[in-house]
């Protein structure tokens, strides 16, 4: 096991004027044993930097180092780190059993030590009695779980994983969800964790990174980033649905600071004989709880409701209050948190 270390990472591609920068000056340290998830939207730079710590993209500045020593100019297989991608890349004539050594037999391990690594992964993934099948035998979370075996066998001091997941139905992300929490328990191995999924974020991490157009937004534990978002951008993106970002002037007897934006969750908003007048335009069903589409003035507000409350009709109005406790604020120009 191993700290990782990113100090003020930067990632370009092309040189001169018209080069391309896509990550501007990440640093992070990550603490032995720590799983941390590095979430974003598409294309803001969460698996570059992924690649970068593998050694799979070459830095353009900064620092790297794994465990005190400075991987920059350190190729892949040198590393000792492994890494699980978001298609499973298994050998479809070998077994499960072979996919799982074959790094091994390669790196030359002992045959009974190799049959003793695989045999213990397979335990602890639940795959024994999947030995002798072939992939295709397999559903997707059992290949994925292979894809995750092969990993533990190598014993690195790093697992990166590549948005894993993004592969599996529903029913199946949830589970194996479950089955990587299971695992870092289990191993405390250090890991870096890549997925656009925002719910897979808050319930796998220990922290979070937070990523938006090649910069860190914030670094927190998923509490903290939801709780208090250090700018418009994360309190929008965490979040399912995110939290509303309101003008400042229908607010200002709130306590408001001019220029500012206001912040609430929709769970924040309290349905009351009167308050806030918010004309309902779609209501959305789920399960036990409910969430209202509606319009404040000009602006959009989402609120929360659960079953004790009667669901309002479209066009109706619904006055609501927001929980004074539970409000953020944001400057309107930078997007940074007051």
């Amino acid at each position: 096991m191993a700290a990782i270390s990113l100090r003020n990472i930067v990632k370009r591609y092309g040189t001169g004027p018209k080069a391309n920068q896509v990550i501007h000056g990440v640093s992070a340290e990550v603490t032995d044993g720590e799983f941390i998830v590095i979430v974003g939207p598409s294309g803001c730079g969460k698996s570059t930097l992924l690649r970068m710590v593998a050694g799979l993209e070459e830095i353009s500045g900064g620092e790297i180092a794994i465990g005190g020593r400075v991987v920059n100019d350190i190729e892949p297989s040198e590393r000792d780190i492994a890494m699980v991608f978001q298609n499973y890349a298994l050998y479809p004539h070998m077994s499960v059993f072979d996919n799982m050594a074959y790094g091994l037999k390669i790196a030359k391990v002992p045959l009974d030590e190799i049959k003793q690594r695989v045999d213990k992964a397979a335990a602890i993934l639940e795959l024994g009695p999947y030995l002798q099948r072939k992939p295709r035998e397999m559903s997707g979370g059992q290949r994925q779980r292979v894809a995750m075996g092969r990993a533990i066998v190598r014993q690195p001091q790093v697992f990166l994983f590549d948005e894993p997941l993004s592969n599996l139905d529903a029913k199946l992300r949830v589970q194996t969800r479950l089955e990587i929490q299971k695992l870092h328990r289990e191993l405390g191995i250090t890991s870096l964790f890549v997925t656009h999924d925002q719910v897979e974020a808050m319930t796998l991490a220990q922290r979070m990174i937070v990523m938006n157009a090649g910069r860190m937004e914030q670094i927190g534990t998923p509490e903290d980033v939801y709780t208090r978002p250090a700018t418009t951008f994360v309190a929008g993106f965490m979040g399912s649905p995110p939290m509303n970002l309101l003008k400042n002037g229908p607010n200002a007897e709130l306590g408001g600071p001019s220029g500012a934006l206001m912040g609430i969750r929709p769970e924040h908003l309290q349905v009351t004989p009167s308050g806030w007048a918010v004309q309902v335009e779609a209501l959305e069903m789920l399960g036990a709880e409910r969430l209202v589409y509606g319009r404040l003035g000009s602006e959009p507000l989402i609120v929360r409701t659960d079953e004790s409350q009667a669901a309002p009709t479209i066009g109706a109005t619904l006055h609501v209050t927001p929980r004074a406790d539970r409000l953020h604020w944001f400057d309107a120009a930078t997007g940074n948190r007051l």
